[in-house]
């Protein structure tokens, strides 16, 4: 997503149009999971490049887009449901639509846990909903010693209504584990922990409106900006987070035998 050089840069309508096209578009991507409901694609990339991009699809009944839209925003929320989340909290705004945040997320034993610092934007269209990321520096997050600094490519969210109160939620990343994992992992991301996170939010859709009645439902700072509390920063603080800059590991000798999925959700 990146469009080159060092300098971060806020999506415009051009990179939003680009990312639904990737979501909707099937030309050049293989069907790697189709089961319950979820369908997950990977794309076969250029040579040079290494990382993986995967995509996924699954149909909500009985969840209105913008109910979805409110849970992948509400990071009060999102710990009532990601079960794989250490630690996530919000940074600062750029514009009424654009924010920088940080997320750590616990992988699987025996890999190291990642995090990551991205810069996010969203754009509501009529019914639909678009929410994107990629991995930006920003001086006072610097990598930490318990976790392998990952970088997102690009990452992010189309949510689609179908007409009967129901939605169809694409889920699109390309991400650098800095880390040369074993094929075991890739494989078991496709057919396991994909689908299983698709489905969580999915839950979460479900169960979202009674949480939020109990927990102040009139706060909705993702679509009232007014009343966004976070410190304003500058785009000219953060920078594109480029591979090259941060350590890379060798994972690659795990065995699948010591790999342990804790999630208690089944």
């Amino acid at each position: 997503m990146s469009k080159g050089g060092e300098v971060a840069y806020i999506p415009d309508d051009s990179d939003f149009s680009h990312f639904r096209h990737q979501c909707e578009n099937q030309e050049g991507w293989s069907r790697e999971y189709s089961k319950g409901g979820v369908t997950v694609w990977s794309q076969v990339q250029e040579e040079n490049i290494a990382v993986q991009k995967i995509k996924m699809q699954i149909t909500c009944k009985d969840v209105s887009p913008e109910t979805l839209y409110d849970v992948l925003h509400d990071t009060h929320y999102r710990k009532k449901w990601d079960s794989n989340m250490i630690e996530t909290h919000d940074i600062g705004r750029l514009t009424v639509n654009a924010d920088v945040g940080y997320y750590s997320w616990r992988c699987p034993s025996p890999l190291k846990n990642r995090d990551f610092v991205t810069l996010r934007s969203w754009l509501p269209l009529g019914n639909d909903y678009m929410i994107i990321n990629y991995s930006v520096k920003h001086p006072k997050y610097p990598p930490r010693k318990e976790f392998v600094r990952a970088i997102s490519l690009q990452t992010g969210y189309l949510i689609k209504a179908t007409g009967n109160r129901g939605c169809i939620l694409y889920y699109l990343t390309q991400v650098d584990p800095r880390g040369s994992l074993p094929k075991w992992v890739v494989n078991k991301v496709s057919q396991y922990v994909a689908p299983k996170a698709m489905k969580k939010i999915y839950k979460a859709g479900l169960k979202y409106p009674e949480w939020k009645q109990r927990h102040e439902p009139g706060f909705k700072p993702w679509v009232y900006p007014e009343q966004n509390t976070l410190p304003s920063i500058s785009l000219a603080e953060l920078s594109v987070q480029r591979a090259d800059s941060l350590e890379n590991i060798d994972e690659s000798g795990l065995s699948e035998d010591r790999m342990r999925i804790s999630d208690e959700e089944t």
